[in-house]
């Protein structure tokens, strides 16, 4: 098979990027795929494929640009050079810009191919029925929340042209149905980036205890109300505690960060990491004591937590939406809290960092759950849902014969 991916691709800083790492970190080691074909958008920096083990041909081709009106006619000519048996996107409704006209473009492109008789399924990792976007720093306008709302159902229904539509939650096959009559929506789940053989000690390395968290901030994931709850648990417990910001702004909220750093510049062992390397991921977690998801909303199913589970950490999580889903439907623990509490949150932290059988009994629970949905399983499940198909495609000539 030879397999095309269209998606944002290391060191792009454009979302769902490592997705796709590890994704073909696991897709180049399958027998079924002779080649790898990674439409990509463009970087001034060469496509990280430094992996360990050999694995097929990978080919890369730069043809896209965030927010450009091109990539519809880049992407198509794309494909039609390296001519893919498969094509699978890795989406979320702003991959390709955060200006509409720019966005719904790009989502034409599963459309095109279907049109075009190539196989398509694209990995949609949201669904907007599910995004408050208030929350999540779209708007808070009602005029514009509706607006927003058409503008959604749109593009969900240009989405579900392609052949298939894989979805990371099982609840979100239910919505499309639903609302849309879909029948090619099929439940993939996320997966766990790293490929983990040996259980880990759930030891916390010496030193100052790592309270961590991971991502792109400043929309509905904002680090303050964490800030303030460690400086509580700090005061209440006397432990000694280093608070890791690990990543960078939201493209939507340029300089968040170093505002935040600004306003809590009197707070000691507070560090900003700024951007992570692929490479520097495992020493992030690994080092942590406990891994926090400061969020007041959730647009998905959370590869940080799938990250921290393979990791064998415990984390504390607001009870809300999707991440409280995921530890009903896979397995994964944690300390919950009120999102609008600061107070709840230091009492979440505190219960991890004072009772150690407690956080190593949820980091083993994590650690399972994550290793039950390696890549390499999922990477399976792709090319499986391409074989199944085979059997329904018909040729013009089945259709004319069957009308």
């Amino acid at each position: 098979m030879k397999l095309a991916i269209v998606t944002a691709y290391p060191p792009s800083k454009v979302t769902l990027n490592e997705y796709a790492y590890h994704l073909v970190k696991s897709f180049r080691l399958k027998s079924d795929v002779t080649e790898i074909i990674l439409l990509t958008d463009r970087t001034s920096e060469e496509k990280d494929l430094n992996f360990e083990a050999a694995g097929c041909k990978i080919t890369v081709k730069e043809c896209w640009s965030f927010n450009s009106y091109w990539n519809i006619k880049n992407v198509t000519a794309a494909i039609n050079e390296t001519k893919p048996d498969n094509v699978l996107f890795n989406l979320q409704f702003m991959k390709f810009g955060d200006k509409k006209i720019a966005a719904a473009l790009g989502l034409m492109l599963p459309l095109i191919c279907k049109l075009k008789k190539i196989p398509t399924i694209v990995l949609l990792h949201n669904i907007l029925e599910e995004v408050d976007l208030g929350s999540a720093g779209f708007t808070n306008n009602k005029l514009l929340t509706s607006l927003y709302g058409m503008i959604g159902t749109m593009l969900t229904k240009l989405i579900l042209q392609a052949d298939t539509v894989a979805v990371t939650m099982e609840k979100y096959v239910t919505i499309l149905e639903k609302k849309y009559k879909a029948q090619n929506v099929i439940h993939i789940p996320h997966g766990t980036f790293e490929t983990v053989s040996i259980e880990p000690s759930y030891d916390i390395p010496t030193g100052p205890l790592k309270v961590m968290t991971f991502g792109k901030f400043g929309t509905y994931k904002k680090v303050e109300a964490m800030i303030e709850a460690v400086e509580l648990v700090r005061e209440r417990t006397k432990l000694d505690i280093e608070i890791v910001i690990a990543g960078t702004d939201n493209p939507n909220v340029p300089g968040y960060l170093k505002s935040v750093e600004h306003t809590y510049k009197a707070v000691k062992q507070l560090r900003f990491t700024g951007y992570v390397e692929e490479s520097d991921v495992p020493g992030i977690f690994n080092e942590s004591a406990v891994v926090v998801f400061p969020y007041t909303a959730t647009t998905g199913s959370s590869g940080v937590l799938h990250q921290a589970g393979s990791y064998g950490k415990a984390v504390v999580m607001p009870d809300l939406g999707d991440l409280a889903l995921l530890t009903q439907q896979e397995g994964y623990q944690g300390e919950f809290f009120d999102p609008a509490s600061v107070e709840s949150l230091a009492a979440s932290i505190e219960a991890l960092l004072t009772n150690e059988a407690h956080r190593k009994s949820i980091a083993k629970a994590n650690f399972m759950a994550a290793t039950s949905h390696p890549m390499s399983r999922i990477a399976a499940m792709y090319l499986n849902a391409f074989e199944n198909m085979k059997p329904t495609q018909k040729s013009p000539a089945h259709m004319l014969n069957a009308a």
